[in-house]
C-alpha cells in the first residue's frame, strides 16, 4: 500500500528552497529518456504525487507517449532526518496531465509561491502521478502499492 509519509512530504515540499528540486523521468515513445527538475513536486494525496508544468517542452508529448515516470529527489545535506539509502527517494508511478478543472486548482494551491510567480498568468497545467512503487535509491523498496 502506498501512504507517503509527512517526512516525504516536508522534504518534496523544500526541494526547490534547499536547492534540489526533484527530477522527473520521462521517457518518449521511441525510449529516449528526459530527465527534468521540477521545483512543484508535492504530495497531492497518500498515493498521488503532482507537480506545475510551465516549461512547455517534452513532457506533455512524452506523457502522451508513455505515461510511466519516476521522481527523483535526493538532499545530502538532510541526510540525518532522512532514514533512506544516500538520502533518496524514487517514487515510481504513472502519470496524467490536467489542464482544467478542480484537480488543476488543488495542484496550482499545492505549488510552491517561487513556482506560482514564475508562472504568473497561469498558463500551465498539472500533472498527477499515481504512484506504485516507492524506493531507496539502493532499489530497497520502501512502499508498494497492493
Amino acid at each position: 500500500m502506498i501512504k507517503m509519509t509527512e517526512l516525504m512530504a516536508r522534504l518534496l515540499t523544500t526541494s526547490a528552497a534547499d536547492g534540489v528540486p526533484a527530477l522527473i523521468g520521462t521517457v518518449s515513445k521511441d525510449g529516449r529518456p528526459q530527465i527534468s527538475p521540477k521545483g512543484s513536486v508535492n504530495v497531492y494525496s497518500d498515493d498521488t504525487l503532482c507537480f506545475w508544468e510551465r516549461s512547455y517542452r517534452s513532457v506533455e508529448k512524452n506523457l502522451a507517449e508513455n505515461p510511466c515516470v519516476v521522481v527523483y529527489y535526493r538532499n545530502q545535506a538532510r541526510s540525518k532526518e532522512i532514514p533512506y539509502a544516500s538520502a533518496a527517494i524514487r517514487f515510481h508511478g504513472v502519470a496524467r496531465v490536467v489542464k482544467d478543472g478542480p484537480e488543476r486548482e488543488r495542484a496550482w494551491a499545492l505549488t510552491i509561491p517561487g513556482e506560482q510567480q514564475r508562472d504568473p498568468e497561469k498558463k500551465g497545467y498539472a500533472v498527477l502521478i499515481k504512484v506504485d512503487l516507492i524506493e531507496e535509491l539502493s532499489g530497497n523498496v520502501i512502499m508498494k502499492a497492493d
